[in-house]
């Protein structure tokens, strides 16, 4: 998969390492290199068709401003559109990535059950969760006090999701 992501900062990083304790119980937890915060998905069958929807991209995010993001809360897909569940996740509140969002879905159509307005901004944490103590270890997890961090997203990037690797960037304003 390619998408448009937003680059996840030191300070969140720290965040979901006080959280780590409360994620064990669960089957995946994501690790560092492969958080992130995707803006939008862009379709591709390979690196050629890639470059062509980064371009529309890049066109479509024309004088895009910087703007904020900020976590404060844990959040939960129980039926996620894809993949297994549960997934907990940092909810992510920004009007300013969500405009950017809109902007893409104008662009390639959105993603059903996932994107548009079906978008909900979040970091994975964790998923997949069995046994006779996962109610107990879901409810502790959204019930964690955790620290609000709020940044300023100055650059976006491209990324290849596959090989957990960043192709380019674009700086904002675009």
């Amino acid at each position: 998969m390619y998408s448009v992501n937003v680059p996840v900062p030191d300070p969140v990083h720290d965040v979901v390492d006080d959280l780590r304790p409360l994620l064990t119980p669960f089957d995946r937890v994501r690790e560092r290199r492969t958080r992130s915060l995707v803006a939008k998905r862009l379709p591709a069958e390979d690196r050629r068709e890639y470059r062509e929807n980064e371009r529309r991209a890049r066109d479509a995010l024309r004088g895009a401003p910087s703007f904020e993001c900020r976590i404060s809360d844990v959040g939960v897909f129980e039926n996620p559109p894809s993949g297994t569940s549960p997934v907990v996740y940092l909810a992510v509140e920004s009007p300013g990535l969500r405009e950017i969002h809109r902007r893409l879905c104008d662009a390639f159509d959105p993603v059903p059950g996932m994107e548009g307005e079906d978008y909900t901004p979040h970091v994975t944490l964790a998923r997949d969760l069995s046994g006779f103590r996962a109610q107990s270890a879901l409810e502790d997890v959204l019930a964690a006090d955790i620290d609000p961090v709020t940044w300023t997203v100055e650059e976006l990037e491209f990324r290849d999701a596959t090989h957990h690797e960043r192709i380019s960037t674009l700086a904002l304003p675009a």
